[in-house]
């Protein structure tokens, strides 16, 4: 298998950036191999960005990952590229992995702004190829945020995919996997905006766009402070 090409920095995974470079060599000095390395920058990445899906998503510098590094606020999709550049930074082979997710403990309010939908287009994963395989890592949502919302933080041990559990600590449902979009070696911009637009209409995506360029605001609202939906 030829793995050089998850290896290379691109211009939205700039694992070649000295700040990426630096942060992964500092949460993983003293890791024994690359599988504890792939540990510490999961948890790195995981509980140090915190979850915010009000952050924009139409240039490529909202994902790229020293920016994402630097405002320490992303939604799933800029959270598992700053994973993968830290993998690659660390000389693990990294890619993005996309699913569509149902999400069935969003909040009230983020589900009136996708238009009524539970439904997650492209929910960004990060694979790391380690011991011979491909490892899903899933750093999309914080410890802390995990705690408010009743659900087990996902666990990522290197050795076994690390994705949403089907249920919360209350036995009720919360992540179901929906679509697989398949994984890229780097991030398919075009292709997630189009699916934005298919999915939460097209007036709706533009206008959030609108709003970012003519505000310059990199957040919508405080998600930390949304009412737990309890829909279905």
């Amino acid at each position: 298998m030829d793995l050089e090409r998850f290896l290379r920095p691109t211009q939205v995974i700039d694992s070649d950036n000295p700040e990426i470079v630096h942060f992964a060599q500092k949460v993983t000095q003293g890791a024994k191999d690359l599988r504890e390395k792939a540990v510490r920058i999961f948890y790195a990445v995981r509980d140090g960005i915190w979850y915010d899906p009000y952050t924009p998503f139409h240039r490529p510098e909202d994902y790229r990952a020293s920016e994402v590094l630097k405002r320490k606020r992303a939604f799933c999709i800029p959270k598992a590229v700053l994973l993968c550049a830290m993998g690659r930074a660390l000389g693990i082979p990294s890619r993005l992995c996309f699913f569509d997710v149902r999400n069935h403990l969003a909040t009230k309010q983020l589900i009136e702004f996708l238009g009524g939908t539970d439904i997650f287009v492209f929910h960004g994963v990060t694979e790391f190829f380690l011991d011979g395989k491909w490892i899903k890592a899933t750093p999309a949502f914080n410890k802390e945020l995990c705690e408010l919302h009743r659900v087990p933080p996902v666990e990522f041990d290197g050795k076994k995919d690390a994705i949403f559990q089907a249920f919360n600590l209350e036995r009720r449902q919360f992540m179901e996997y929906v679509r697989y979009r398949g994984t890229f070696d780097d991030l398919p911009l075009d292709e997630i905006v189009k699916a934005f637009e298919e999915q939460y209409g097209k007036e709706r995506v533009r206008a959030w766009i609108r709003y970012f360029e003519e505000t310059g605001k990199t957040s919508l609202r405080d998600f930390a402070r949304e009412e737990v939906w309890k829909g279905s």
